[in-house]
């Protein structure tokens, strides 16, 4: 009862004003400030139907509205029936730069994919997805 107690005191104090002044909070979200830097056309594509049999490319294209150059670090996709590409130069201020992502569309039905994506900006991946309905 006592642990419980104590528990309950904690949660209360947790979430009460006293902490409020505690950490400091600025206008910009790490989001905001995140999404700033790279501008993407688009974080998820409907590739529609595809044949089966034929690898489809897919294409996510950013811009860089950041200050300096950034780099893209990693790129990884969710499963081994996804290969992917990307510019491997750095992206200098207010150019584009592209991730292709290339789905070896061998089964039949719907499928969703991600591609993971790290930058020299961020640790933190950015997830893109595509999806669609491979077709025999």
């Amino acid at each position: 009862m006592k642990n419980l107690k104590i528990t309950a005191l904690l949660a209360v104090l947790a979430c009460s004003p006293f902490y409020a002044g505690i950490f400091p909070v600025e206008n910009t979200s790490v989001v905001k400030t995140i999404a700033d830097v790279i501008k993407w056309k688009s974080e998820s594509i409907d590739v529609g139907n595809i044949p089966q049999g034929k690898p489809k490319l897919i294409r996510f294209e950013f811009t860089n509205t950041s200050s300096k150059p950034i780099v893209i670090e990693n790129v990884a996709p969710s499963c081994g029936c996804t290969t992917a590409d990307y510019t491997k130069t750095p992206i200098l201020p207010g150019k584009k730069g592209f991730v292709e992502a290339s789905f070896n569309a061998a089964s039949p039905g719907m499928f969703m994919k991600t591609v993971n994506v790290t930058t020299s900006d961020s640790k933190t991946p950015k997830t893109l997805s595509f999806k669609g309905v491979v077709v025999s």
